[in-house]
């Protein structure tokens, strides 16, 4: 038996492996185009699913054959219920309209389908593409997987503040040294500190949350520039109804099919919070390393996990691996967004032409959002303690407990008093008592490290 078959297009007959469900098309893009790696398969998925809806519609408004649109769904279901990316082989950097993945999943589903129904053979363009363009499927593709990889983030980001919300309960009391400019500062608690980090996590749920409705709009029945030439009435309104449906997300008809096709707009802005939750991710994360440094050279507040060994020759060293794991996710989703932006502004004309770059960065950015978030979750921010003794002293010997003083004695004299410690190597106390302007007393009623973190109005 031969190890190839034949198979025809438009330009004539190629040799295909034997074995494989694809067609002419895809093998033709398969020998033109190895570089990078492979289409994501959310992409084939939310194709196989537009499919499906397609032929669903096309059938009841008498566009083809009612058997063979109940073939196609019957095909779409059996091959999304295994994984079967070892059928759509095509890498991402190929055509920018994304036509020949759009070309695999129409022949894959055509020669998986000749396995369920041989005496009903369908044609890849015909039916199983019939009223759609390659220019509008793949943009909805890119829409419906852009959301679901948003939806799965969000309780991600949700299990993440609630374990710091975890730790500024259990922490709430400690009262450490701020730090502004890499300087000393005046006291608050751990919990405070905490918090703020929360709160920024929580303003970047919410600025995803409220802006990801633009990823439902679906330019499906624009076909090739938008004008839905080649569809019949209806078409578009009842196959995003469909998927709605299937989904249980509501997508809607995209207002205009023209932007829908040239302009990547709304991924482009999405993108634009994942990338500012990544740079708030790498300044909590970066505060964590940096308080967690030490144990006993650095600033050795926060005590970390001890998840493997540190080091091949220190023994008993520990590092915040967790963290440099996330601040590398970050350094890549500044790299897509910048990508991303990049391919969102090449919209000639009627069709934008980076559309695999795009969503490829968009998905890789979101699970490495997802995987990484659970991970600090999981291996760091559930186990992270605080070193309490390190963090009174450091209080204790901080210069900047003299704010308290300036309500009752004056800024100028307050400062006097902070550098003659700083100078001489005193205390503050010593410093202030030496200074004759505070007795004994007034400083130990006013210089209470507990009470300025919760100042009275």
């Amino acid at each position: 038996m031969s190890d190839f078959r034949l198979e025809h297009d438009s330009l004539g007959s190629v040799k295909v492996p034997q074995s494989v469900l694809w067609g002419a098309q895809t093998e033709r893009s398969r020998q033109n185009f190895q570089t990078g790696g492979p289409m994501p398969y959310p992409v084939i998925k939310a194709l196989l699913q537009i499919k499906k809806a397609a032929a669903k519609v096309n059938s009841s408004l008498s566009e083809i054959d009612p058997a063979k649109a109940t073939l196609i769904e019957e095909t779409v279901d059996q091959l999304l219920k295994q994984d079967h990316r070892k059928d759509f082989p095509l890498v991402v950097y190929q055509t920018g309209s994304g036509t020949q993945t759009n070309m695999n999943v129409n022949e894959v589903i055509v020669h998986y389908a000749a396995q369920i129904a041989p005496d009903l053979p369908l044609s890849p363009n015909d039916d199983v593409n019939h009223a759609q363009s390659s220019n509008d499927t793949f943009p909805a593709a890119m829409m419906i997987a852009a959301y679901q990889a948003c939806v799965d983030l969000l309780p991600v980001l949700t299990q993440l503040i609630t374990a710091f919300q975890k730790k500024q309960t259990e922490f709430a009391t400690i009262v450490k040294i701020g730090r502004t400019h890499l300087q000393d500062a005046t006291p608050l608690t751990v919990g405070q500190e905490i918090s703020g980090w929360i709160s920024a996590l929580e303003h970047d749920q919410q600025y995803l949350k409220q802006n990801m409705a633009t990823l439902l709009e679906l330019p499906l029945g624009g076909t090739a520039v938008g004008t839905g030439l080649n569809t019949p009435a209806n078409f578009d309104q009842k196959i995003v109804a469909d998927l709605a449906a299937t989904y249980q997300i509501p997508f809607i008809v995209a207002p205009n099919k023209f932007q829908g096709l040239a302009n990547h707009s709304g991924l482009n802005m999405i993108h634009g919070c994942l990338r500012t939750l990544a740079s708030d991710l790498l300044k909590i994360g970066n505060d964590i390393r940096f308080l967690a440094s030490g144990p006993r050279a650095g600033y050795g507040e926060l005590i970390i996990p001890a998840n493997e060994p540190g080091s091949s020759i220190m023994p008993g060293k520990v590092n915040p691996t967790q963290v440099e794991a996330l601040t590398m996710v970050v350094a890549r989703i500044m790299g897509n967004d910048t990508t991303l932006n990049f391919a969102a502004s090449q919209g000639n004309f009627e069709m934008n032409v980076y559309k695999p770059i795009i969503i490829a960065t968009f998905l890789e950015s979101t699970e490495l959002l997802t995987s990484s978030i659970h991970s600090l979750t999981e291996k760091l921010v559930k186990g992270l303690q605080v070193n309490a003794p390190r963090m009174q002293a450091l209080v204790e010997n901080s210069l900047m407990l003299v704010t308290a003083l300036t309500p009752h004695i004056g800024y100028e004299k307050s400062a006097q008093i902070a550098q003659s410690a700083q100078k001489q190597g005193t205390t503050l106390r010593e410093a202030a008592l030496a200074s004759g302007a505070v007795t004994a007393t007034e400083f130990d009623q006013w210089v209470k490290p507990a009470a300025m973190t919760h100042p009275a109005p």
